[in-house]
């Protein structure tokens, strides 16, 4: 058996990471399914939308979802490296902002919707990154997303 690189995982090996261990949200609130991708760059999540989330409002995922998801996504990323790389706890982190967002669709109950996060920059605990959300070939949402992560010690 291999070894895993941690820095340059397969997506066979991330697909097996339980999402719930990477991130601080537990259910009813967790609105990501799977991460898919990770490299010192950005992540991928994969997400089922489930007809019963609570962000589904007359059989579509709302915005306020989309965003969650997007700050999950980024939050996921956050939790691998503290869990592989680190070997520490995960850690809260809060929205700080959302810029230049743009809503173009909203996918409904039982689609599979794909979340990339881009770094822009990372300084102090604060980062700035570019995300997208898509259903297949459809850019359902792009924006710029600041989040502050708080230290454990705090």
């Amino acid at each position: 058996m291999t070894a895993i690189d941690y820095n340059n995982p397969g997506e066979d090996f991330l697909r097996t990471i339980d999402i719930h261990t990477l991130l601080p949200q537990q259910e009813p609130f967790v609105m990501v399914g799977r991460l898919t991708h990770y490299d010192d760059s950005g992540v991928e999540t994969e997400t089922d939308i489930a007809p019963d989330n609570i962000f589904v409002d007359n059989g579509a995922f709302s915005t306020t979802g989309l965003i969650e998801n997007i700050a999950q996504t980024c939050a996921a990323r956050i939790g691998y490296v503290n869990k592989y790389i680190l070997k520490k706890g995960v850690q809260i982190g809060v929205i700080g902002a959302v810029r230049k967002l743009r809503v173009n669709g909203h996918p409904k109950a039982g689609d599979t919707i794909v979340t990339k996060m881009s770094i822009i920059e990372e300084l102090l605990g604060m980062t700035l990154a570019m995300a997208t959300v898509s259903l297949g070939d459809d850019l359902l949402v792009s924006t710029q997303i600041k989040l502050a992560v708080k230290n454990q010690d705090e």
